[in-house]
């Protein structure tokens, strides 16, 4: 497939920086979902100031729009790496990106147990999480290299 010239660095650069762009939303969701745990956990004054802040509406919506950008820059990812190249690059960038959505999706996906307050689903939406933004930060340096050989063909 040809790609129009003015197109072409639009479809080989939309992944990395989308990606760099939820790495940033990840890190502000987890800091939302740290405050609405904090709302929960507090009594009195101090829980009536962060009720204030909304933190789980926040927390909420930041996780539905990671959810969506994560699944579409996924496939956008592959699509222009196809599209480039036509075949995709059998390896741990893929597999692990691959991963991610699948841990992104399962994390979301506990939202209604948590809600009724499974305190076992609370604590495995946590540590997904946690493990999503480390392979995140893994994913970032990895899809430099990536961008840093597209840049500087040998």
């Amino acid at each position: 497939m040809d790609i129009p010239a003015p197109l072409q660095p639009i479809i080989t650069f939309a992944h990395p920086v989308l990606m760099w762009i939820l790495l940033g939303l990840s890190l502000y969701a987890m800091y939302l979902g740290i405050q609405s745990r904090r709302t929960r956990t507090a009594s009195g004054d101090e829980k009536k100031t962060l009720v204030q802040g909304k933190f789980i509406l926040k927390h909420h919506q930041m996780g539905s729009i990671l959810l969506a950008l994560m699944v579409l820059g996924t496939i956008g990812g592959m699509g222009a790496t196809y599209i480039n190249n036509g075949k995709l690059f059998f390896g741990p960038h893929l597999l692990v990106g691959l991963g991610m959505t699948g841990i992104v999706a399962v994390s979301a996906s506990l939202t209604p147990l948590m809600q009724k307050g499974n305190d076992i689903a609370r604590s495995l939406h946590i540590a997904l999480n946690a493990t999503l933004v480390g392979l995140f930060g893994w994913q970032a340096v990895t899809g430099l290299q990536i961008v840093q050989r597209i840049l500087n063909p040998s």
